[in-house]
C-alpha cells in the first residue's frame, strides 16, 4: 500500500500523526482536528520544500485518536519530546520551542509559559516541565481551556482581597483563603496528568473525587484552539526579523533589527547598525546595507520571514540586492501610505503572502517594535559618544 493510499484511510478525527522513515524512526510528529484532512494535505502539489523533502524520506504514516484537539496538542508534546523527531526540530534553535513549567515547591503554583533558554532556571528538582510546543499562542489558548476545567490562581494568596478571577470562576479563591493547600493542589495534580497525557491516570482519579469533570473532559469546546491550528502545508513562520530605519537630527542613520520567535519579542537577539555607507535620507540603501551586513553573520539563526518597514519600492529594491548576492528569503513589507496594506516581492509565493497575511497582527507588532527599539537605541548610541 502507499503512503497516498494510507493516507486515505485516516479517520477524519482529532490526534496526533507520525511521519516514519524505512527504519521505522519517527521523521515528524504533527497534530490536527481532522486526521484525515491534514495527512492529505502533505500530498498538494505547493508544500514547501521542508515537507516535500520529508515525504519524500518516509515510509510508512502512523496515527492516534484523540477526543479533542486540546488532548491532541499535549499528545503531540509529549511525542516530540520522546522521539525529538529530525523534522519537528530542524532548522529550529531549541531556545525557540515553549514549554510549560508548574512549581514543585510552591503550595499555590500556576503554569507558566516559557522559552527553552530558561530551562535552566526551572531544575526538574523544583518544577514539571511540559513540552516542547511549537506555538506560544496555541499553548497559551490551551491554558485557558485547562483552566477552566481545573482552575488556578494567578493571585496573591491569603492576600485578604478576592481578584477579578475568583469573581469569574477561574480561581479557586486562594487570595481570599477560599480553598486549601491540598485541595488546590489537586487541580494541580490533574493538571499535571493532563499536560503529560496519562489520560488514563486522570480519568480514574476524577471518577473517585469529581465524575462530572470526566463528563466536561470529553466535552471540551476547541474553539479557540481552531483559529491557531496551522496549515502545515504551507511554509511554517518561526523566526521573524523586523528592520527600520532612523535619521536622527538629520546627521546620522541608524537601523534595527529586532526579532520575534513564535510570536514573541526576542530582545536578546535585537541588533543596531549604525548606517555607514548609505547617502543620509537614502532608506532603500540603507536598508540593503543593514541586511547585506546582517547576512554576513552567517552564525546567526536565519529567518524564516523578513518585515521592512516600508513599501512596493523599498521591498523591491531590498529584494535585487539581496538576490545579487544569492540570499534568497520572503520579504514583507508593511506599507503606511496604504493603510498599513502588506506589500511583497515580486517572486515570493501565493501560500507565503497567504500566511504572512494570516499573522498580520503579528507583522504590525514587529514594526511597532522596530520602530521603538532604533528610536531608543539610536539615542543611547550618539549619548554615549
Amino acid at each position: 500500500m502507499t503512503l497516498k493510499e494510507k493516507a486515505k484511510k485516516i479517520p477524519k478525527k482529532p490526534g496526533v500523526y507520525f511521519w516514519l522513515n524505512k527504519k521505522g524512526q519517527v521523521l515528524y510528529v504533527g497534530r490536527a482536528t481532522n486526521l484525515y484532512s491534514r495527512v492529505n494535505q502533505y500530498f498538494l502539489k505547493n508544500v514547501d520544500s521542508r515537507i516535500s523533502e520529508m515525504v519524500a524520506l518516509s515510509s510508512d504514516i502512523k496515527h492516534e485518536v484523540c477526543d479533542t484537539l486540546l488532548e491532541a496538542i499535549v499528545l503531540e508534546a509529549h511525542y516530540i519530546k520522546k522521539y525529538w523527531p529530525k523534522y519537528n526540530v530542524k532548522d529550529r534553535d531549541d531556545r525557540s520551542f515553549i514549554y510549560v513549567a508548574i512549581s514543585k515547591i510552591d503550595p499555590f503554583p500556576k503554569p507558566i509559559i516559557i522559552r527553552g533558554q530558561d530551562l535552566k532556571k526551572f531544575p526538574p528538582a523544583k518544577a514539571h516541565i511540559f513540552g516542547p510546543y511549537q506555538s506560544f499562542y496555541l499553548i497559551q489558548s490551551a491554558l485557558k481551556i485547562i483552566r477552566r476545567l481545573f482552575p488556578y490562581g494567578n493571585c496573591t494568596p491569603h492576600s485578604g482581597r478576592a481578584c477579578f478571577d475568583y469573581q469569574i470562576g477561574l480561581c479557586p479563591g486562594a487570595c481570599v483563603d477560599a480553598i486549601s493547600a491540598a485541595d488546590y493542589q489537586s487541580n494541580i495534580k490533574n493538571i499535571v496528568l493532563f499536560l503529560k497525557g496519562e489520560k488514563i491516570r486522570l480519568m480514574k482519579k476524577l471518577l473517585r473525587e469529581n465524575p462530572d469533570k470526566v463528563k466536561a473532559i470529553k466535552h471540551v469546546q476547541d474553539v479557540s484552539l481552531l483559529s491557531r491550528e496551522d496549515n502545515l502545508a504551507l511554509p511554517r513562520i518561526n523566526r521573524i526579523e523586523g528592520y527600520d530605519i532612523s535619521h536622527l537630527t538629520g546627521k546620522e542613520t541608524y537601523g534595527s533589527m529586532v526579532v520575534f520567535s513564535n510570536g514573541i519579542a526576542d530582545k536578546k537577539e535585537y541588533r543596531l547598525f549604525k548606517i555607514k555607507e548609505a547617502p543620509p535620507g537614502d532608506d532603500e540603501r540603507a536598508l540593503s546595507e543593514m541586511l547585506l551586513r546582517r547576512f554576513a553573520h552567517s552564525e546567526w539563526p536565519r529567518p524564516d520571514l523578513i518585515m521592512i518597514d516600508g513599501g512596493k519600492p523599498q521591498i523591491d529594491f531590498v529584494d535585487k540586492v539581496l538576490r545579487r548576492q544569492n540570499i534568497s528569503l520572503p520579504l514583507v513589507g508593511i506599507s503606511k501610505l496604504g493603510g498599513d496594506r502588506l506589500v511583497f516581492a515580486k517572486l515570493v509565493k501565493k501560500n507565503f503572502q497567504e500566511l504572512a497575511a494570516s499573522i498580520k497582527g503579528t507583522l504590525l507588532a514587529v514594526r511597532e517594535e522596530a520602530h521603538r527599539f532604533v528610536i531608543a537605541a539610536g539615542r543611547r548610541a550618539r549619548r554615549l559618544k
